[in-house]
């Protein structure tokens, strides 16, 4: 470690007296332009003193234009991580407030519903921290994610879920997807009474994604906008800038939101 902060350090002196030195140079020729112009080779130094010269300068601007982007690229990394960092508290948050007010009406089911929640919290904690993952990873999450929510209901929901995958193993960021499905269960499965669906449709082709929800909800409930969306939108415009569309809309009581990846 002493050994390379020595270096570090010579390598910064010689760097500076490099800089001072052409700075003189360049000083004693501008004020003894005269004298030392009628020595011959005169014209073949100053030629070499300014090539000099300009691959200096060449190189601080590369070293400079190189770290500021190295310095944008390590921040948006870290607002990444930030972001991706949000989502498991917020799922898992809601998920034991549910729970909770299971415990003392079905001892049974609420066992099965911690046993499969702490299934998820493994993959979210050791996978959901990771870069990348595979997207049979995220479909397996997915369909975890819908058996729970199946499993606390005390109501019939329709939960149909269609995947079409040539690449099962095509790397995509974790937990993009379960913003979308959480979003569907909130917003409208939470605030219907009966005929509740959730239709899943999930293909991918030539590193092409696309996922589709669907669900109805209640035109008449009030829907509070939560960080969720605006957590995806972020992590997508970092993470696949120019290679994802996010869209949505709304038609007689049901919402559709789409994702295109292109990985």
């Amino acid at each position: 470690m002493m050994a390379l902060k020595f270096l570090t350090n010579k390598k910064i002196f010689s760097i500076r007296t490099f800089r001072i030195v052409l700075a003189v140079l360049g000083l004693v020729i501008v004020l003894f332009n005269d004298t030392f112009g009628k020595l011959e080779g005169f014209i073949e130094f100053l030629v070499l003193y300014f090539i000099t010269v300009c691959i200096a300068v060449f190189h601080w601007l590369f070293v400079n234009v190189k770290f500021i982007l190295n310095l944008k690229s390590e921040k948006a990394k870290t607002e990444l991580m930030h972001l991706q960092s949000q989502v498991n508290p917020h799922f898992f948050f809601n998920m034991l407030n549910n729970l909770y007010g299971l415990v003392d009406k079905d001892h049974e089911k609420a066992k099965k519903l911690i046993l499969k929640l702490s299934e998820m919290m493994r993959y979210s904690i050791y996978e959901g921290q990771k870069e990348y993952v595979s997207l049979q990873q995220e479909i397996d999450f997915i369909n975890s994610y819908t058996a729970l929510h199946h499993m606390r209901y005390h109501k019939n929901i329709a939960i149909q879920m269609d995947v079409t995958v040539e690449n099962e193993d095509l790397k995509v960021m974790p937990l993009l997807f379960i913003i979308l499905v959480e979003n569907a269960f909130k917003h409208g499965v939470e605030l219907l009474r009966n005929n509740a669906f959730v239709n899943i449709q999930i293909t991918e082709k030539h590193g092409e994604i696309q996922f589709q929800i669907e669900n109805n909800f209640d035109p008449e409930a009030h829907h509070t906008k939560g960080i969720g969306l605006e957590n995806l939108k972020r992590r997508l415009a970092l993470g696949y800038p120019k290679k994802h569309t996010l869209t949505n809309a709304s038609h007689e009581a049901v919402y559709m939101a789409k994702l295109v990846l292109n990985v």
